[in-house]
């Protein structure tokens, strides 16, 4: 059993924001695997969940706000009493990363994530892999403005195939696990 969590932060003023390129790749993977199906509530978020080849994969949307993801995964791993290590990945933007760049890491810090910080605090453990999706440095925009802001038309040019290298890096990391993924996909998306 895996169970993907893409971080975001609910409601319509936020659908196509920087912040919740995590929730755009999770609609891509619930197109792909489990067209038609409706999510329900559950885990303090939205849930599909069905079969993926030989893995059974969850597909959840913490629905309490960027930085209080922690509570969905916690909730999850518990029920389903899944070990983190081997059965979490967790998509999420990335301010350290250009536009149009992928990375994926079994473990690590939140490297200054809200989101991440919260489920690392919340499950007691860093290893967990993350697939973090570049959306360039804020620059003079305070940070808060600039990650709940609308992709400039030069950044949507980038964000759009680093959204579909994210897709199929998370199922290869389903299919293969995350070595396998890492090798594939650690490097720069555009040209």
């Amino acid at each position: 059993m895996k169970l993907i969590v893409g971080l975001g932060n609910p409601g319509p003023e936020y659908v196509g924001t920087r912040h919740n390129v995590g929730f755009d790749v999770l609609d891509r993977l619930a197109r792909r695997w489990m067209p038609g199906e409706v999510a329900r509530a559950r885990f303090h978020g939205v849930l599909l969940d069905g079969p993926v080849g030989d893995a059974r994969v969850m597909l959840l949307k913490p629905m309490t706000f960027m930085n209080r993801s922690g509570l969905a995964v916690q909730e999850a791993l518990a029920f389903f009493r899944l070990d983190a290590a081997a059965a979490l990945l967790v998509l999420v933007d990335d301010i350290a990363l250009p536009c149009g760049t992928i990375r994926l890491r079994a473990e690590g810090s939140d490297g200054g994530h809200n989101g991440l910080a919260d489920i690392t605090r919340r499950i007691g453990t860093t290893q967990y892999t993350r697939l973090r999706i570049g959306i360039d440095a804020p620059g003079p925009i305070p940070q808060a403005d600039y990650v709940l802001g609308r992709f400039r038309p030069d950044q949507r040019e980038a964000i759009e195939p680093a959204l579909e290298a994210a897709t199929e890096a998370a199922v290869c990391w389903v299919q293969h696990g995350a070595t396998e993924a890492m090798n594939r996909f650690n490097r720069r998306q555009t040209a």
